[in-house]
């Protein structure tokens, strides 16, 4: 798995690219590795009514949903204001988003800078007592 890090952090790279931040200039990219080894990219999106913004990982888990894949393994994340990357970790929502898709244990967030310089956490790690569509009676 380690070895898909760099391709997806630089494909999530080019993905904030095209964000759409016009109000927080806080531009994000993910890209998202299928089970079936297919990657799909997001960018936020903002709206002027800020609760119809959407973040760049669920960009990309929508994207993927919406093309027939529904289990994952890794995603790769980068984010930051114009003309700077900062690690940026998933919101919560996101992180639940994930949850209904991926296996917590095994599934792998990469918070970017670059492709040098990189944090890796398990689902688990960063939403440790989750719920997610396999658990809820």
């Amino acid at each position: 798995m380690q070895h898909r890090y760099r391709e997806l952090i630089t494909k999530a790279l080019n993905a904030r690219e095209a964000a759409y931040a016009p109000y927080s200039s806080y531009k994000v990219g993910a890209a998202l590795l299928s089970k079936d080894d297919k990657i799909f990219t997001g960018c936020n999106v903002e709206n002027a009514s800020y609760g119809a913004t959407n973040c760049a990982e669920r960009t990309a888990i929508f994207k993927a949903v919406s093309e027939g894949s529904t289990q994952f393994v890794a995603i790769a994340i980068v984010g930051g204001k114009a003309g700077e990357v900062s690690y940026a970790a998933p919101c919560g929502i996101c992180r639940q988003v994930m949850m209904e898709f991926c296996n917590p244990k095994e599934f792998h967030v990469i918070i970017a800078k670059s492709c040098e310089d990189y944090k890796v956490y398990t689902l688990e790690e960063l939403l440790p007592v989750g719920f997610g569509a396999g658990n809820v009676k």
